[in-house]
């Protein structure tokens, strides 16, 4: 099996999923543009590993300005069969704590302004989204926390509310995306989950909850409390792709 992941905030930590990292492509341009990198690849047991840094290399691309088409587009291209995507994200619901992981099941979606789409010019396609996340990976990435005993900090459930960015939200806004039922915030998920649905490739997310959303800790959003829950996270996420991957040969 070719595994895609596309790695956020943390994503250089993730390298330990793989051994013998190469580039998996001579460029990253396509016909949408030029991806965030070319992304590496590592052979694993079970077949083989993508690493795709969805910011880049250094972390550069704001989550506005991410070519999302063109960055699917190239995992197509590559022949990758699945994709699971690491987002950093802010704790709405307050059962979520700092460091703890998140397999999201829904998602709304408050950007603007993004290429969504690959459909342009010609037949219009309407691609079926009720259930956005790809339920064979979410059940792998839940059996694979029970195997490195991560169960007790991973969520199986969450609505992530996907907003503009680069800034982080208002308290108020926070307040209107809890009415709307979401539990996290983030701003990375979409049009990416969307984009890997148009094109046929199963997709799911993997959240690391990095910081309180804002008006839900006891005071501002910190860089410090961020690194802090990301490097915890981001160790627990690697463990538990090591244990993904033989699942899903």
């Amino acid at each position: 099996m070719k595994l895609a992941v596309i790695g956020g905030t943390g994503c250089q930590r993730l390298t330990g999923i793989g051994t013998r990292w190469r580039p998996a492509a001579d460029s990253a341009d396509t016909p949408y543009g030029a991806a965030s990198a070319i992304p590496q690849v590592s052979p694993t047991d079970s077949g083989e590993v993508f690493l795709l840094a969805r910011h880049g290399y250094p972390p550069a691309k704001a989550p506005h300005l991410i070519n999302y088409r063109a960055n699917i587009w190239l995992l197509k291209e590559l022949g990758v069969d699945a994709v699971v995507a690491t987002y950093a994200v802010g704790a709405i619901a307050p059962h979520l704590h700092n460091a703890d992981l998140v397999v999201p099941h829904q998602i709304i979606d408050y950007t603007w302004g993004r290429r969504h789409t690959y459909v342009e010019t010609g037949e219009i396609r309407h691609v079926e989204f009720s259930e956005p996340f790809d339920g064979g990976i979410r059940a792998g990435l839940i059996s694979a926390a029970d195997q490195c005993d991560l169960g007790s900090t991973l969520h199986e459930r969450a609505v992530y509310g996907c907003v503009q960015g680069p800034r982080l939200e208002t308290a108020a806004e926070i307040d209107r995306m809890e009415r709307d039922g979401c539990t996290v915030v983030g701003m990375t998920a979409m049009p990416e989950t969307a984009l890997a649905r148009e094109l046929g490739i199963p997709y799911a997310g993997l959240c690391l909850v990095v910081n309180a959303a804002a008006g839900r800790g006891e005071g501002p959003i910190t860089e410090a409390e961020i690194e802090v829950a990301l490097e915890q996270a981001t160790a627990d996420v690697e463990r538990l792709l090591v244990a993904f991957l033989p699942l899903n040969t």
